[in-house]
């Protein structure tokens, strides 16, 4: 059974910083684009960040790049995202998911979204 499980969210204050992570388990992603989306209450999900197969290759949402950084461990079959800056209007919940494209880049996740995990709740006080 595949499984992605995110971890590492939590409350912070505004300017702080929270690394999240996701770990794979039930398959290998390492021939896969990684990425993070973001959802509120009522709101649609939305693109965080992806980083292609090899981790040679990142594209970010206007609204987080220069402050969030994706990463990958493909030995750990793992995906980060480190959260610097934070602002309160990055408070949603995030989720981690895997593509659909073998030796995809980070582009092309939009467009071949697999495998999801279940989210962390981050909230950021101002």
């Amino acid at each position: 059974q595949v499984q992605l499980v995110e971890s590492g969210g939590g409350l912070v204050q505004a300017g702080g910083s929270l690394r999240l992570s996701c770990a794979a388990s039930g398959r290998t992603f390492s021939s896969y684009a990684r990425g993070w989306f973001r959802q509120a209450p009522g709101k649609e999900r939305e693109f965080v960040a992806a980083i292609g197969w090899s981790g040679g290759s990142t594209y970010y949402a206007d609204s987080v790049q220069g402050r969030f950084t994706i990463s990958r461990d493909n030995a750990k079959n793992t995906v980060y995202l480190q959260m610097d800056s934070l602002k309160p209007e990055d408070t949603d919940v995030y989720y981690c998911v895997a593509g659909s494209e073998k030796y995809g880049g980070a582009g092309s996740l939009g467009r071949n979204l697999g495998s999801w995990g279940q989210g962390t709740q981050v909230t950021v006080s101002s």
